[in-house]
């Protein structure tokens, strides 16, 4: 099956870790499920991807997947699994180093493509453009995966930096949410998700950006985002 890999499952609910690992299972993968963060942190160097519940019983989730990516570095997909709701809680963890997240109660259906989508984007190798791109006064580097706003660098979690990098190369211009859904997550189908709205409401709260007026990331109402060239403000 094609991007069938090695899946590690962290999640200590065998209420929840049975199906989904037999689902994940029945997708091609091969699963290993722990249920601490102490045994994920112990395995997880054989891994393709990390689907990781932030409810552990030992170690916080968060950080576990902080710890994950320091030692296994950018290109180990990780998604995580959270009961916490708030908006909050969610960028949290996309900090701490997640790629995506999903919440309980979810659908088998969404976290398979889910998990999909971040394996496929890990085989591609996450193509970006190798020149710097910038707008303004912000300046990101894809070769070094990292940005500044004026003299700060700006700490990114890994989809907010892809999802810069795609407004920053159509600065000026309108970036529609289906395009998003298919260049950073590459998946046309994000359900009735707000895994977009949560990236860009972070991104904007790391450029400094007001969220009642922002003036770098616009909301073009019904169709999707633009990159301001200039300081117009929300549209």
């Amino acid at each position: 099956m094609e991007h069938a890999a090695h899946v590690l499952l962290v999640e200590d609910d065998d209420g929840i870790a049975r199906p989904l690992a037999a689902a994940l299972g029945a997708d091609g993968h091969q699963v290993t499920r722990v249920a601490t963060g102490s045994e994920a942190l112990r395995v997880a160097r054989d891994v393709d991807a990390v689907v990781l519940d932030l409810g552990l019983p030992d170690l916080d989730g968060i950080e576990v997947c902080r710890r994950l990516r320091r030692d296994l570095g950018a290109d180990l997909p990780i998604l995580v699994l959270t009961a916490r709701t708030s908006e909050t809680d969610v960028v949290v963890g996309l900090d701490a180093g997640a790629d995506d997240y999903v919440t309980k109660p979810f659908r088998l259906a969404e976290l398979q493509a889910r998990l999909r989508a971040l394996l496929r984007r890990a085989a591609a190798g996450r193509p970006l453009p190798s020149e710097q791109l910038a707008a303004r006064d912000v300046v990101l580097d894809p070769a070094s995966r990292r940005a500044w706003r004026g003299d700060e660098e700006l700490d990114l979690a890994p989809k907010e930096f892809d999802l810069l990098a795609l407004l920053l190369r159509r600065a000026g211009t309108v970036v529609t949410r289906e395009e998003l859904a298919r260049e950073v997550w590459d998946t046309r189908w994000l359900g009735g998700s707000k895994t977009i709205d949560v990236h860009v409401s972070s991104l904007r709260r790391k450029l400094g950006d007001d969220p009642s007026a922002p003036r770098y990331v616009t909301t073009v109402r019904g169709v999707g985002l633009r990159f301001e060239r200039e300081d117009g403000g929300q549209r």
